[in-house]
């Protein structure tokens, strides 16, 4: 099996909408924003091969993934460059040294880097056409979360430690009567939620939250609930809203 980014008559249309742009730099009111199909995991991307016309067998392909991806997990671990059609992937070590160190600090620790390879972004530039589909009208959203102690965004959060959630429309707040149901949740697969005690930024568009002490034998989502008006973060609506991140996160100590 293989990928062949020289196909002529393949052209992929994305569908995208005008977003209110949520870093604290950002020069104009909005980003554009691609209206993304569902997330898929390694089955996920073997169940569509006969949507792609590829002969091979989905079962065959899984296996076949996860071995390659379990393969490249330790080569890259032993200090191997990992070069594929869709990405370069190699480790980093990080700091600056005198030279006459024999071992790291104990807080640092090496980094995979990973960059989309020349042929894959060519074919992005060539085979992707993007329609803008107006502004999104939904009430505010979470555009990324960042974990502080790793400066990992939308992967994972380190337990104790400080998110920095951006967006729109953000802000908690609400009545007295709803101070109870209002907040920052991380919500688990199997939907409990557990409230953040500590919020240390609360605006439009930045939260700044600790992570509880959540079980980390399972995966989360991080849901806002909060009364305020998107548009006007100084009124209150009527009836509370939830924000919910696209992401699946993993925790860690």
């Amino acid at each position: 099996m293989a990928i062949d980014f020289k196909v002529k008559d393949v052209m992929h249309n994305i569908i995208a909408k005008f977003v209110h742009a949520f870093l604290p730099e950002a020069k104009k009111p909005y980003n554009l924003r691609a209206v993304h199909q569902e997330e898929l995991d390694i089955h996920g991307i073997a169940s569509k091969a006969s949507v792609y016309n590829l002969q091979t067998s989905p079962k065959v392909i899984e296996e076949g993934m996860n071995a390659g991806m379990e393969l490249i997990y330790y080569l890259v671990a032993d200090g191997f460059r990992i070069k594929t059609p869709l990405f370069n992937l190699r480790m980093r070590l990080p700091g600056e040294y005198n030279g006459s160190e024999t071992h790291l600090n104990p807080d640092a620790f090496p980094v995979a880097r990973m960059q989309a390879t020349a042929g894959f972004r060519n074919y992005l530039k060539d085979k992707v056409k993007i329609k803008i589909d107006g502004i999104d009208q939904t009430d505010g959203y979470i555009a990324e979360v960042t974990d502080e102690a790793t400066g990992i965004v939308d992967e994972v959060l380190t337990l104790g430690n400080l998110i920095t959630i951006r967006g729109w429309g953000l802000k908690i707040d609400g009545a007295q009567e709803s101070h109870e149901t209002i907040g920052l949740y991380f919500e688990s697969d199997g939907e409990i939620r557990t409230k953040a005690e500590i919020i240390a930024v609360n605006e439009p568009r930045t939260i700044k939250a600790i992570v509880p002490y959540i079980p980390s034998d399972t995966k989360y989502r991080v849901v806002i609930v909060t009364q305020t008006s998107a548009k006007n973060s100084g009124a209150l609506l009527k009836s509370i809203r939830e924000l919910r991140a696209d992401t699946v996160f993993t925790v860690q100590n």
